[in-house]
């Protein structure tokens, strides 16, 4: 929260200034991002079961190879009613400390490949963009389809990584469905909620990370996930993301849940949401608005089996799932 109050800081020095400063978007890149080889907690532990994976590819924006690492939590057997999905993390920490969450997810029924951007943990070095970010999810998202064809592919991003994911499925044609969880519709709607929000920071801010504008052109299901009590990332801007967009969808509003530990103490309502997003079909894929082939339908995927898991309360879209949670689970 102090970072972001700082970005909205400096934006207001710099607007006072006028003349800006030559290394403003660096700045800019380097306070959103925070990039890092840090996690928390024992790295060892919490990764256990989990491989390396390395996706190496020829970056147009640099004209370098680059590589990402990342971390595979599959499924034995692996089969074609197993979904597959990508996991893009939001800013700070390097993947291994989304492990619990991939864990999560796992659990759930997903089989999870997580990258780490260029910039951070034993990806490439260097400082991460906007621009560079899309560009590695999309490298991802290559590497995954071209070894799981067969499999429904979904895209789950977390605070900064849900405005990548809905680039994404905004630029890609063959994901199942879309999840997003903590994030937000533009980083400009940020900064305007802190103390200084109310100065015109838009024109001087570069990495502007407009998903209130691509959610509109992703071509399946959407799933928005965000928790009551999230003080970085406003919850009205989770509804106002999921009301921009026109492809069957649900808002997850989980009582109780931060910024961190909404995915934890909200994984009752993720399994009947989940339940209800595997079931939807898109009214119009990215495919057919460009005259492209659609792809071949595959079976719905499942879930497993959860005594704990609660019924969805009907299937009727678009629906508010909404629900009790403890405030003593672990914030992750």
């Amino acid at each position: 929260m102090k970072r972001w109050s700082l970005l909205a800081s400096v934006l207001s020095l710099c607007a006072l200034l006028a003349a800006g400063c030559s290394t403003f978007d660096e700045q800019q890149r380097e306070w959103i991002f925070q990039p890092s080889d840090r996690s928390w907690g024992n790295t060892a532990t919490m990764t256990e079961g989990m491989q390396d994976v390395w996706i190496d590819f020829q970056s147009s924006i640099t004209g370098e190879s680059a590589r990402l690492h990342g971390l595979w939590l599959g499924g034995e057997p692996e089969t074609t009613d197993r979904p597959v999905m990508l996991y893009l993390h939001g800013a700070r920490y390097n993947v291994a400390g989304s492990a619990p969450r991939i864990q999560r997810m796992h659990e759930l029924g997903f089989s999870v490949l997580a990258i780490d951007y260029r910039g951070f943990g034993k990806s490439s070095k260097g400082l991460p963009s906007e621009e560079s970010a899309r560009e590695d999810a999309r490298a991802a998202w290559t590497w995954l389809a071209a070894r799981h064809p067969r499999q429904h592919r979904y895209i789950f991003g977390h605070s900064l990584g849900g405005a990548i994911g809905i680039d994404l499925a905004a630029h890609v044609n063959d994901e199942s469905g879309t999840i997003v969880e903590s994030t937000f519709t533009s980083i400009a709607d940020v900064v305007s909620g802190f103390k200084w929000g109310w100065l015109p920071f838009g024109p001087l801010i570069t990495q502007r990370f407009e998903a209130i504008n691509r959610v509109k052109d992703i071509g399946a299901p959407l799933l928005v996930v965000h928790g009551t009590a999230d003080s970085l990332i406003n919850p009205t801007l989770g509804r106002k993301l999921y009301n921009a967009a026109t492809v069957p969808k649900l808002f997850v509003l989980v009582e109780g849940g931060s910024h961190h530990n909404t995915n934890s103490i909200g994984e009752a309502q993720y399994r009947s949401a989940l339940s209800q997003l595997f079931r939807m079909k898109p009214e119009t894929t990215l495919a057919s608005r460009q005259g492209e082939v659609t792809p071949v339908l595959r079976s719905t995927p499942s879930l497993p089996a959860s005594p704990a898991a609660p019924q969805a309360d009907s299937p009727a879209l678009p629906q508010e799932a909404r629900g009790k949670a403890s405030a003593s689970a672990q914030a992750i």
